[in-house]
């Protein structure tokens, strides 16, 4: 303390000032250490046992929040048999500060008990619906255990718990104050994991055949086509590729498939082959659980559902044509979120460099239109279409190649070669992943049921010089996972989890790069909980209307950033981020608008005696009015794009949901408006209102401005 006193004795008069700010300090560092403690990345969430109704089989898995939904008839987890079953949840909710909260069962269908420190203080048996208010609940400073037992009834297991200090704005508990004790039990189950993830991304049973009643998603993953691949890729960059394909990419999937004093050799006569097929054949359809013409029907399938939108403000081609200065095209698409830049020193090993890029597609017309449509000749692709404009194209694809490596001068080609090239692909297991038309697969291998008996192969511990499986240079972990994971019966590749499916996603996409990192760009972890998961499908699947315009109304870039699409995931993900908060991957029906109800919202949006929203935000193709510093959302699309509970938590108190937000709370504590002439000023019925008028969507009426 006797640093302490070199300050305060020159300012003993102010003393007391200094004492509050040191008192601040210190809290600040405690609540830190708190809610943030050391291994947080490894203890965030609850830990939940699930336990199927027979008792028979049993799960552990962390989620993140008193949440989850289950399809009646559908597995819990991959792990689990479905059908009914109980969920445990364990762990703690730290406070900062000693406060008392009241929980609801926002929605539930089944049987639910939450004990906080050892005293019930909620209990619920539903059939779909709300719960009453829990008494008070005093919360300690620190960590508070937490007990929940839920347990699924006859109908789709859902669940969503939210709590409130005061008042009935009842919102989410916060994900950071939401620790768990990792235990071994736990950790064994997450090894498990690890495996059925490096299985799937692996592609594994494209080689161990075996056929399953009803397939996880991923086993349907494809790779890129080898139809017209010599018109898309460099033979120089092929050979490197096939040869070692971590040189070129740490996180690449695909093994090193030669091995020995000829597989220099080899990998150039797989290139030369490659290289040779320059003409494109036409695609057939079927033959895969998850294709583009899938895609783009489940898609379509659910515009129908998803009700009125309002039109796009600007296309990327109107944009782009605009004579406003910009960002480079690798900043505002924000490419650095999975790529280091190719004229800069890498800063992350773990991101893809991008120094091969020139070598890899040799013209750059050819990595112009792989940016123009990733996903045309590799359905699975985790690099996302950003809808780019030909000239944004052209931008990218010439800053790539100025800052590229060097091409390497092509080398001559025999037909012998090429012959040699073709007799490699068709026997070593290329053609089990990659498809090519005309060219016969005689490469086949042992089943699932026989790798589970021995740890030979691409899991051997240690290699045989002489062995000639892939090698996917696994670390002793992944190898560890994998063959936990290879020891089970398989059946989870038969049980498709959308929760689980949407964290793998999610993560292997690196949409945490973006959401959540960049303006305007929100957290991932509120998105299942605030999009209806049919609009979330269509704007992941690249629906081109956007929530805000990138030009500001005043002039100038507004948003610089943009959504891509994911199009092979877009439904399968909506749902699965659905599932993660609570919801079914449909939304609710509703009764039909009500008219008076809207009639009124109508007013209320307006500047005549009403809110002013359209001052911050666009309705349909009428622009933001008054601007000064955030443009808001374009309303015409809040009816088909957000979910009602969190419509009104968002108009009940939007600093609650986002700290950083400029909308003003229009509703005092107690639920009342200024605007009296509305419903007397009942704050519910006026966010109802507006709620019915956002429903029309794109038929709503024009706001009254003021101007009229």
């Amino acid at each position: 303390m006797a640093f302490l006193n070199v300050y305060i004795a020159p300012a003993r008069k102010h003393r007391s000032v200094l004492f509050m700010a040191i008192r601040i300090v210190l809290a600040f560092f405690a609540a830190a250490l708190i809610v943030a403690p050391a291994s947080a990345a490894d203890t965030n969430g609850f830990a939940v046992k699930f336990i199927s109704a027979d008792g028979k089989t049993a799960d552990t898995i962390v989620l993140p929040n008193l949440w989850l939904f289950v399809e009646k008839g559908k597995p819990a987890t991959p792990f689990l048999t479905p059908g009914k079953f109980t969920a445990e949840f364990h762990g703690f909710i730290h406070a900062d500060l000693r406060s008392t909260y009241l929980f609801q069962a926002e929605h539930i269908a089944g049987a639910f008990k939450l004990e906080i420190n050892g005293k019930e203080v909620l209990s619920a048996d539903a059939a779909g619906g709300a719960s009453e208010l829990s008494k008070g609940v005093q919360f300690n400073k620190g960590p508070n255990a937490v007990k929940a037992i839920y347990t699924s009834g006859d109908s789709d297991a859902s669940l969503r718990i939210g709590w409130t200090e005061k008042g009935p704005n009842v919102n989410p508990i916060p994900a950071a104050w939401i620790m768990h004790t990792p235990t071994p039990e736990l950790a064994k189950t997450e090894s498990l994991r690890l495996g059925h993830e490096l299985f799937l991304d692996h592609r594994c049973a494209k080689c161990h055949v075996e056929k399953f009643a009803s397939a996880v998603p991923e086993l349907g993953m494809d790779a890129p086509s080898f139809d017209a691949i010599g018109a898309r890729r460099g033979a120089a960059w092929l050979a490197q590729w096939i040869l070692d394909p971590k040189s070129t990419r740490a996180t690449a999937v695909m093994p090193a498939l030669l091995h020995g004093a000829a597989a220099k050799e080899d990998t150039v006569a797989i290139a030369a082959f490659l290289n040779s097929l320059q003409t494109p054949t036409i695609p057939v359809e079927g033959g895969k659980s998850i294709d583009a013409l899938a895609t783009s029907r489940a898609i379509m399938e659910i515009s129908k559902r998803s009700g009125p939108n309002a039109k796009p403000t600007l296309t990327a081609e109107d944009e782009a044509s605009q004579p406003i200065d910009r960002n480079p095209i690798f900043e505002r698409l924000h490419c650095t979120g999975c790529h280091n830049a190719p004229d800069k020193a890498a800063k992350d090993s773990a991101k893809i460099s991008l120094k091969h890029v020139a070598a890899k597609f040799e013209r750059e017309t050819a990595l112009r239109d792989f940016l123009k449509s990733p996903e045309r000749h590799f359905t699975w692709t985790r690099m996302p279409n950003f809808k780019l404009a030909d000239s944004e194209a052209e931008e990218l694809a010439s800053y790539l190649f100025k800052h590229a490596d060097k091409i390497e001068s092509a080398k001559p080609v025999t037909e012998q070669l090429v012959a040699r090239g073709k007799e490699l692909v068709q026997t070593i297991g290329c053609l089990n992943c990659h498809s090519a038309a005309n060219v016969e697969n005689r490469f086949s291998t042992v089943s699932l049921a026989k790798i589970a008996k021995e740890a030979k192969g691409c899991l051997a511990e240690k290699r045989d010089e002489k062995s000639k499986a892939p090698d996917f240079r696994f670390t002793a972990r992944q190898r560890e996972a994998l063959l936990a994971f290879v020891k089970t019966d398989f059946n989870s590749l038969s049980r498709h989890s959308p929760m689980e499916f949407a964290a793998r996603e999610t993560r292997s996409s690196q949409c945490n790069a973006c959401h959540g990192q960049i303006d305007l760009v929100p957290p991932m972890d509120v998105m299942g909980g605030k999009l209806k998961p049919e609009w979330t499908a269509r704007f992941i699947g690249g629906s081109p209307f956007k929530v805000r315009a990138d030009i500001h109304p005043k002039g100038g870039v507004w948003v610089d950033s943009r959504m891509p699409a994911f199009k092979s995931r877009a439904a399968l993900l909506a749902e699965g981020i659905a599932a993660q908060q609570g919801y079914g991957p449909t939304t609710p029906d509703e009764a039909p608008v009500d008219e008076a109800a809207a009639k009124i919202g109508h007013k209320l949006l307006g500047k005549d005696n009403g809110l002013s929203c359209i001052s911050c935000h666009g309705v349909n193709d009428m622009p933001a009015l008054e601007v000064f510093e955030s443009e808001g959302t374009n309303l015409g699309l809040a009816g088909a794009r957000l979910l009602k509970p969190y419509f009104f938590r968002w108009m009940r108190n939007p600093l609650a949901i986002d700290p950083q937000s400029k909308m003003p709370a229009f509703f005092g504590e107690d639920g009342k408006s200024a605007l009296t002439d509305y419903y007397e000023g009942d704050g519910e019925k006026q966010i109802n209102a507006l709620y019915e008028y956002m429903r029309l969507g794109e038929t709503m009426a024009k706001p009254a401005t003021g101007t009229e």
